[in-house]
């Protein structure tokens, strides 16, 4: 089991991805940690997750001040700064760098801050390992379809994260980086379904960019279920990527609608946005190989891919409008992943209209 006794940091833990995250570390499905360090800047969210752990129950000065004693460790810090870095990192043995800028409107007004926690932050981790020779095992960079091919600054700046990952094994060869790289995640923090849910909540319309707009459907679980396979089949340099069905936005709406009478309004592209998601470009699929329920895009410098790859697996580019499902299914693959109205609002103990 890979993370036995192991000690596990990862940046941005308290967002949508990180809580999952710990969530299923903790559940000691791929082995028991000896830690799992939760490293952010927002006490607040903090706060809720200690909170959460607790069963609801209220936060005594007690249990945060045990809080190092623990196997989930809270840390308030910024991978901007170098010593909160260094100090996380301390007798750490693997790191899951989820810490980002990663809402495409926001990195178009504010890019300087998209490249500060983006490229910055992800520095801060390279230097920290190999100024201080931290015996680091594993660093897994979580990067986006936005990444390849990128027409925005949330994907320039993630594109550059995974250079400065994959790059790190070649002047740091005692760690392995790799990265894994998927669309959006349903239902996460800022995604389209929690705003059809609340357009709908309040009787509508829904609002959607173009209809004919498509993009991967990858739940949650999924995307942890990428990291652990990385983590357990990664090499050096590479670069996962789930193999996943996409929808329209259309279908999408439609889907969560259902027989409601609730209007679809299109309002159009927003600043950054593309009209398909692509996971895996032309020129990447040459050195792309299948392992299982993934592609694996290999790191091009020779100096780190560890195979040849004599015919590419991918074939071609990996596109979102290559693999559109229908409507019906569309709704199935929602239904599945608990994502209709009513799932969510079961969750949330809330009464439907």
């Amino acid at each position: 089991m890979i993370l036995d006794g192991k000690r596990i940091l990862i940046t941005g833990g308290t967002g949508s991805l990180g809580k999952v995250l710990v969530r299923r570390i903790l559940s000691n499905v791929l082995g028991t940690p000896a830690k799992v360090i939760v490293f952010s800047r927002d006490e607040a969210k903090q706060h809720e997750m200690r909170v959460e752990y607790q069963n609801g129950k209220s936060v005594t000065d007690e249990v945060i001040y045990r809080n190092f004693q623990n196997v989930l460790e809270f840390r308030i810090g910024d991978v901007l700064n170098y010593d909160d870095v260094c100090s996380a990192l301390r007798d750490v043995d693997i790191v899951a760098n989820a810490a980002a800028l990663k809402q495409v409107p926001t990195c178009e007004y504010f890019p300087l801050q998209a490249v500060r926690t983006n490229c910055l932050g992800p520095a801060n981790i390279v230097r920290a390992i190999r100024e201080n020779q931290y015996p680091i095992e594993t660093v897994v960079g979580i990067s986006t379809d936005k990444a390849c091919k990128p027409i925005n600054v949330m994907g320039m700046t993630k594109a550059i994260q995974e250079r400065i990952f994959l790059s790190a094994n070649v002047l740091i060869p005692g760690t392995r980086f790799l990265c894994v790289r998927y669309g959006n995640v349903l239902a996460s923090r800022g995604s389209v379904i929690p705003l059809f849910h609340e357009q709908m909540k309040s009787g509508g319309p829904i609002t959607i960019t173009v209809g004919d707009m498509t993009r991967f459907l990858l739940s949650i679980e999924e995307a942890v279920d990428t990291v652990f396979a990385a983590l357990r089949h990664g090499r050096a340099g590479d670069i996962f990527v789930p193999i996943i069905p996409s929808a329209t936005v259309m279908n999408i709406a439609k889907a969560l609608i259902g027989k409601r009478g609730i209007a679809i309004r299109t309002i159009g592209i927003r600043p950054g946005e593309k009209m398909h998601e692509i996971m895996i470009s032309e020129e990447e699929s040459y050195r792309t190989v299948r392992r299982g329920n993934y592609y694996v895009i290999q790191c091009m410098l020779p100096e780190v891919r560890t195979e040849e790859v004599s015919d590419s697996e991918a074939g071609r580019e990996f596109s979102s409008g290559d693999h559109v499902v229908s409507l019906e299914q569309t709704e199935a693959l929602l239904r599945k992943h608990r994502l209709m109205v009513e799932d969510l609002a079961q969750q949330r103990g809330e009464l439907l209209r």
